[in-house]
């Protein structure tokens, strides 16, 4: 029997259904409002949560019909994955596709959900609702967030 974790066998494409969805550490990075510079393409990050995105469980509050709720909400699939360059650092998709292991913290490798948020890597209770703020006030809202450039320390 193989005891090498499917991630570090397996492509993106090539995964089950549930293991896809496993590789998500529960962060919530990817369902903050983001700018993007017209001329650079560099990706500033806000502290603007989705307005589905719970900012202390760091889960959709209706994964399964996002889209249809937040019209622009980015599915990621393995071609998504392979084209966005906004994934956090220490996404487990943006891992997986560099060929690189997951981090300490993930829930894959810890056995426990808690652990990206010990970590201080995921955004609970460092967001604000988007409901209110202005799309041309987002500029208020940028930050620098934590692990942005993290070790490799695995």
């Amino acid at each position: 029997m193989n005891d090498t974790p499917f991630w570090q066998t397996k492509t993106l494409e090539e995964m089950t259904s549930a293991e896809w969805e496993s590789l998500c550490d529960g962060c919530g990075r990817c369902c903050l409002n983001k700018l993007e510079d017209w001329d650079t393409g560099e990706i500033a990050w806000t502290n603007i949560r989705c307005r589905l995105l719970d900012g202390t469980s760091c889960q959709c509050t209706d994964y399964e019909k996002r889209q249809e709720f937040v019209p622009d909400c980015i599915g990621l699939t393995p071609k998504a994955v392979r084209e966005l360059t906004w994934l956090p650092p220490t996404c487990g998709y943006r891992l997986v596709k560099e060929g690189r292991d997951l981090y300490w913290w993930h829930h894959l490798v810890s056995m426990s959900r808690e652990t990206v948020h010990e970590a201080g890597v995921s955004v609970r209770a460092r967001t604000v609702a988007e409901e209110g703020i202005e799309v041309e006030d987002f500029e208020d809202y940028l930050v620098d967030w934590p692990f942005e450039d993290v070790p490799d320390k695995r």
